[in-house]
């Protein structure tokens, strides 16, 4: 087993009551999160943990921190958006506890002898923490649907005449001419003669 979230607890007795706390930083090898907001690949993750064992192996609580990355839904600024999150898991020992039964919806991840996979702890804890719908400020306006500019930072009152095709008779009927009417209105064309 390998990889930044791999724990070793080689040095955790077990014995039950006995505790470590722990300190590191970890980093992504992948974005985690979702393509509107995500911990970029290569971004660092701070992990503030304490290890403790118990009967049934070792509990791993602590939090885990990072940066998220993404746009704003409205206006497409980029938004960075550091997320704290709480971890609690219980990982079972891989060699003396009980094989898991077919009735466990949830069954306890293990250790691999004596180490631990934080990856899906994290994951698990910190994707559904992310903004759903991320935004640069609470009462960003967004982009003009005609011209796209920010409406944030256009000049108050900004909008487009917009007039739509199918009342375009009625417009020219309001100007006081009528759409089917010749330009050359009014005019006389003398006869031949």
């Amino acid at each position: 087993m390998a990889g930044p979230f791999v724990i070793n607890t080689r040095d955790l007795p077990r014995r039950a009551g006995s505790m470590r706390p722990m300190q590191l930083t970890v980093t992504a090898e992948q974005p985690l999160g979702s393509e509107v907001i995500a911990v970029p690949a290569g971004s660092p993750i701070e992990l503030d943990l304490r290890l403790e064992s118990v009967s049934e192996g070792v509990l791993v609580t602590g939090t885990a921190s990072g940066d998220a990355v993404g746009e704003c839904v409205r206006c497409l600024r980029e938004v960075t958006e550091h997320v704290v999150v709480d971890l609690t898991e219980l990982f079972g020992y891989g060699d003396d506890r009980r094989a898991p039964q077919e009735d466990d919806e949830d069954p306890l991840p293990r250790l691999d002898g004596d180490q631990l996979d934080l990856e899906p702890t994290i994951t698990d804890a910190l994707v559904p923490a992310l903004p759903f719908q991320p935004l640069c400020a609470p009462d960003c306006a967004g982009l003009c649907s005609e011209c796209g500019i920010r409406l944030d930072d256009a000049e108050p009152g900004h909008a487009h005449e917009v007039l739509d095709s199918r009342w375009a008779a009625l417009a020219a009927l309001a100007n006081g001419s009528s759409a089917d009417e010749p330009e050359n209105e009014g005019e006389t064309t003398a006869e031949p003669s």
